[in-house]
């Protein structure tokens, strides 16, 4: 399929400047996962990108390993393991053994997730004690969280099953507060937890993300030992797992100090006042070859109806502009502009639509300045 892909697109590239090309909208959606305790799909995303070059080049066992099976796509799209008819189901809905990559209904392959090792990377907690929890908003949805943990029985050597968790969750929080995002790495929202008590060696604990807002619905796995850690994550960046200090660090936890409200806000957001944030955008790389890569831009409308967007952006290096299709595209030196098609432009509230393009050049993993206007 890529051979064909990268013969159609050499053979749009005779025609001169960038080129548009009609192509039917993408199902890919991304939104966010865990980062604290961190997901296996947020760990090995920081375990294999070449901060140089963007590439995914995993170095921890397990995370090659679910590479080997799910492709570079599958880190890529860290954030990316939902379904979009979730609702909240769990058991009876995503079969035994598929916890991880959230079934087979995901825009994207992350069955390597699933894989039985007890070598994935690993967050070092203290049972009983308080965490601050992070989950990624790299698209904003209200919504309820759930956090579950193994069982004692459970084994890190044979695939999730829903007869593993526990029944209940031992936190849930709705709507919490959020620091920075959307459509960054970092951005998350936060709030204190109480891991559960009585706990020791490994575990996972499974978080699911239920939006309000539609059916969508988001799985993660974090694989963690409850070892006296207050944190610590090992297993990353080539190092193996090491043993924690014994004695906690000096300085906090890098998570907000305010206490998230144990209610919902009474009342509404703000609403954007139009050519500000009615609209934003997120970028991310789906496939990379010698010397070119793939992209996709997700334009989402924030709270209320767009009609018409733009979306711009600069490259960070010498990348240049292909083609883009299901969008009109200019490039100025480093600046790339991109508005709505005829069939595009309006977004209903929470929604969004999606573009994708073809440039040259090594693969940016982020890009600089990316704004959406509306007018």
């Amino acid at each position: 399929m890529r051979k064909k892909f990268l013969m159609y697109a050499v053979s749009a590239l005779v025609a001169a400047g960038v080129a548009v090309v009609a192509m039917p909208p993408s199902a890919a959606q991304a939104h966010g996962a865990i980062m604290v305790p961190g997901s296996r799909t947020w760990l090995c995303y920081k375990d294999g990108r070449n901060p140089s070059t963007g590439a995914i080049e995993p170095k921890n066992p397990a995370c090659a390993a679910a590479v080997a099976q799910s492709g570079t796509t599958s880190l890529y799209n860290w954030f990316a393991v939902l379904r979009s008819d979730g609702a909240g189901r769990m058991a009876g809905y995503i079969p035994d053994g598929q916890l991880c990559s959230g079934g087979t209904g995901g825009p994207y392959n992350f069955t390597g997730f699933n894989l039985a090792r007890n070598d994935w990377p690993v967050t070092h907690l203290t049972s009983g004690a308080q965490l601050g929890i992070q989950y990624n908003n790299w698209a904003k949805h209200p919504g309820t969280f759930r956090l579950y943990i193994t069982k004692d029985s459970w084994s890190p050597t044979r695939p999730l099953a829903w007869s593993d968790l526990e029944s209940t969750p031992f936190d849930t929080v709705t709507n919490p507060p959020a620091n920075g995002g959307p459509g960054t790495d970092e951005g998350h929202y936060y709030w204190n937890a109480t891991l559960p008590s009585g706990k020791s060696g490994r575990h996972l604990i499974y978080s699911v993300w239920q939006r309000s807002d539609s059916n969508e619905t988001f799985y993660g796995c974090s694989d963690v030992v409850f070892d006296g850690g207050n944190g610590q994550v090992t297993g990353i960046g080539g190092g193996g797992t090491t043993t924690p200090p014994t004695t906690p660090p000096t300085t906090p936890p890098t998570t907000p100090p305010t206490t998230p409200p144990t209610t919902p806000p009474t009342t509404p957001p703000t609403t954007p006042a139009p050519g500000t944030s009615a609209c934003y955008a997120m970028y991310n790389i789906t496939s990379t070859w010698n010397g070119g890569f793939q992209a996709e831009v997700m334009v989402h409308a924030d709270t209320r109806a767009i009609s018409n967007w733009s979306v711009s952006w600069t490259w960070p290096g010498s990348q240049t502009l292909q083609q883009a299709w299901n969008g009109t595209a200019s490039a100025t030196g480093s600046l790339v502009t991109v508005k709505n098609v005829s069939w595009n432009g309006t977004v209903a509230a929470g929604n969004h639509v999606t573009f994708g393009l073809l440039g040259n050049g090594t693969p940016p993993p982020s890009v600089n300045n990316l704004a959406c206007t509306t007018t």
